[in-house]
């Protein structure tokens, strides 16, 4: 199942999307303030993003590393149509998570140090294309882009000196890197 879009009346700046009540029968997310219906994550799709949640926070010294929760882009200014995603895994500074820990605070772009995304059959597009541009125009240092069906493989960007992330040739076997924290992702153990 691939997502759908929709509007609302009017479109949502960021602030009014996460101010919605919660909805469990749904998964959505606000692009350009128009809602994006998510289809549900497979079980290969929790497993990947469980095993990776698991490796990634014992070994993230000081970040803190979340799954499930709605990020405010700030693309635009605050009264301004918004975009709101909700990346597989995010891993946010020290100082971030020390400002929305009571959730009172949206979590902003600028709190976080990397996003990943688990690609399902449906969402090679959004996530190579549109949320790769989104996430580098929000200035989000590192983006990962984990593929549980082909091999598992793990293409990680990075920002260069542009608003654009650097192209990346995409790891099998075993992830190692230093930036932006020393990490070694056994790929392997991401799907059953």
């Amino acid at each position: 199942m691939t997502a759908m879009t929709f509007t609302s009346a009017a479109p949502l700046t960021a602030a009014e999307f996460l101010a919605l009540p919660e909805n469990t029968d749904i998964r959505l997310e606000l692009q350009d303030g128009a809602f994006v219906v998510k289809p549900r994550p497979t079980l290969r799709h929790q497993k990947c993003m469980a095993e990776l949640f698991v490796q990634l926070d014992r070994q993230s010294a000081g970040p803190a590393v979340v799954f499930g929760v709605d990020v405010d882009l700030q693309l635009v200014p605050s009264d301004q149509p918004g975009t709101v995603r909700t990346p597989d895994i995010v891993v946010l500074t020290a100082a971030g998570f020390e400002r929305v820990r009571d959730g009172t605070e949206p979590i902003r772009a600028s709190d976080l140090v990397l996003v990943g995304e688990i690609r399902e059959p449906g969402s090679h597009r959004t996530d190579s294309v549109v949320k790769r541009a989104e996430y580098a125009a929000a200035g989000i240092g590192h983006y990962w882009i984990i593929d549980p069906h082909e091999g598992p493989d793990l293409t990680a960007y990075h920002l260069g000196d542009g608003p654009e992330y650097e192209d990346a040739e995409s790891t099998r076997d075993v992830y190692d890197t230093d930036d932006p924290f020393p990490v070694r992702i056994d790929l392997a153990q991401l799907v059953p």
